[in-house]
């Protein structure tokens, strides 16, 4: 059996190489072997508070400044606790629900583990 990775996709195992890149049979997806590893690397990396403590789903934050707030008048004061944050990918690392606001993104930057 071959050593090329299972489709990122369907994670078929049937996967082939047709010249530079890799193919899925099943599902016809087609990807480069380095994007692959790319992408296995930014699994791999660690979302850090302000601090530089490594921040896990589910942890406690403290929002260090005032933040303000896109289509409101209102702010996120500093001081704010954000409980059972959720670590996500792009921009903005953290998805979470603070209280008077609802549902937000925020950076890592600007929060540090309580």
């Amino acid at each position: 059996m071959s050593a090329l990775p299972p489709c990122p996709h369907c994670n078929s195992t049937f996967t082939y190489e047709d010249g530079p890149l890799l193919i899925c049979p099943e599902c016809a997806h087609e990807w480069s072997p380095a994007h692959a590893a790319e992408s296995e690397a930014e699994a791999e990396a660690v979302i850090r508070d302000a601090n530089g403590n490594v921040l896990a789903d589910g942890d406690t934050v403290v929002v260090i400044k005032d933040l303000k707030v896109k289509g409101s008048s209102q702010s996120v004061k500093a001081g704010t606790k954000v409980k059972n944050i959720r670590l996500v990918g792009g921009d903005h690392d953290i998805d979470c629900r603070i209280d008077g606001f609802g549902q937000m993104g925020l950076k890592s930057e600007f929060v540090r583990k309580a």
